[in-house]
């Protein structure tokens, strides 16, 4: 038997579940804004409450959270998140390790400093002493991560916010639904930002949200995102324009389209449904990987419900010589499914780059700090050569699938010097 990669016949040649999957009244939502009058939260009352309002009410409801401020992207609801609890220039904010880039670009992007450290080798999220060990009395924040099906020590690290008195802010936009200890991720920090960015699992291409249950945090989280304007308690007059002026915070247009959060409203509904489905096949694909002598990524102690954005699989050492890229591109051709290593260490990545910009430079001492080459993460490093992941929506097919990738996986192993 010859692996794929070098021309053999691969393991599976059906297709896998399509992503997005539009919910079965999307078409309706998106016509109603088409015909509205109304296309963006900047325009004029046409008599009914905006799409984008309607959807910040259904997913607060859903996180049984106070305020909800939809944003363009998941970007641009971390930024506001940061700016609004006061993160800004020469602060330094604690960043996990691992990421995807915007994590930490977020962060210089309101000219603060990230001060990357290392994972938990399990959860492959923040560890918490690693964490204590980073603060200085420039800390401001700390940023935790849910990283791919994983929720971050959150006991540990609200204690550590708590003695230090540090702002403790959210990564969700890989944990829609996801549950810790009877909280949903997002909601333990002092605000919480999501992405509904087309790979996750709740989306409508580009967008995002960001939520907190302090009142005054949202109002100038809603200012941030409007230019410093923010929705009226009272609807003005048919056709007047909706967004009032305040005067007091200076913003940027970071709004979600009227077509977006259409396009939430909808999707919102199956999202419960859909995670269930992902839970279940994960299970059952870590119990067959486990038998075959193949670790997943764990979550911490306190989880009680799982969101699987990305499916994670820890190569034994037996794979060590060849690297995480090689397998993932042989087992990509078994399965006509992308597999591919997790994120490198932020340093690391190509796409984390202060110096390419301008904007940073912000003098020595600033360009000092900043200094990618300062880190150094060897458990994230280690991690990022031993790790696969998957897309979610291979965990919405049938059982079947769950055969495929163990099959797969065992192909490589009796296969792989032909890999070396």
């Amino acid at each position: 038997m010859t692996l794929a990669l070098h021309g053999g016949d691969p393991v599976r040649t059906t297709r896998w579940p399509l992503w997005p999957q539009p919910a079965s009244d999307a078409a309706q939502q998106l016509a109603e804004v088409l015909d509205s009058g109304r296309w963006s939260i900047s325009g004029p009352y046409r008599g009914t409450d905006t799409k984008e309002r309607t959807f910040a009410r259904m997913f607060a409801r859903y996180n049984e959270v106070g305020h909800c401020v939809p944003t363009a992207s998941g970007t641009a609801g971390l930024m506001i998140c940061l700016e609004a609890c006061g993160v800004g220039a020469g602060d330094e904010v604690i960043v996990p390790g691992i990421s995807w880039v915007a994590t930490a670009s977020t962060v210089l992007a309101v000219n603060a400093v990230p001060v990357f450290v290392d994972v938990d080798p399990d959860t492959l999220c923040m560890d918490p002493a690693a964490a204590e060990a980073a603060i200085t009395p420039a800390t401001k924040a700390i940023l935790v991560v849910h990283l791919y099906s994983a929720l971050a020590d959150m006991d540990a690290l609200r204690d550590l916010a708590r003695r230090h008195d540090l702002t403790l802010i959210e990564d969700a936009a890989q944990a829609h639904g996801a549950v810790y200890r009877g909280a949903r991720a997002g909601t333990m920090g002092r605000a919480g930002a999501f992405s509904m960015h087309h790979t996750k699992v709740l989306t409508c291409g580009e967008g995002g949200a960001a939520v907190t249950a302090d009142p005054e945090l949202a109002r100038r989280m809603a200012e941030l995102r409007a230019d410093g304007r923010h929705q009226p308690d009272q609807p003005p007059s048919l056709n007047e324009m909706e967004l009032v002026t305040t005067g007091t915070l200076m913003g940027s247009n970071r709004a979600l389209s009227e077509f977006h959060a259409a396009v939430l409203i909808a999707q919102l509904g199956g999202l419960d449904r859909q995670n269930e489905q992902r839970a279940i096949r994960a299970s059952v694909l870590e119990k067959a990987l486990a038998d075959e002598g193949f670790a997943t990524q764990q979550t911490s102690e306190g989880t009680e419900q799982r969101t699987y954005f990305g499916f994670v699989i820890r190569l034994p050492e037996e794979f060590d010589s060849i690297g995480s890229a090689a397998v993932g591109a042989a087992l990509s051709a078994e399965l006509g499914l992308p597999v591919k290593p997790i994120y490198p260490a932020i340093p690391a990545s190509p796409l984390y780059w202060p110096g390419s910009r301008r904007r940073f430079d912000l003098g020595a001492d600033y360009r000092r700090r900043i200094d990618r080459t300062r880190h150094r993460l060897p458990v994230s490093e280690r991690a990022a050569a031993r790790h696969l992941t998957f897309h979610h929506s291979a965990l919405l097919g049938e059982r079947s699938d769950v055969d495929d990738i163990v099959a797969a996986l065992g192909k490589l192993r009796d296969h792989r010097a032909e890999l070396g």
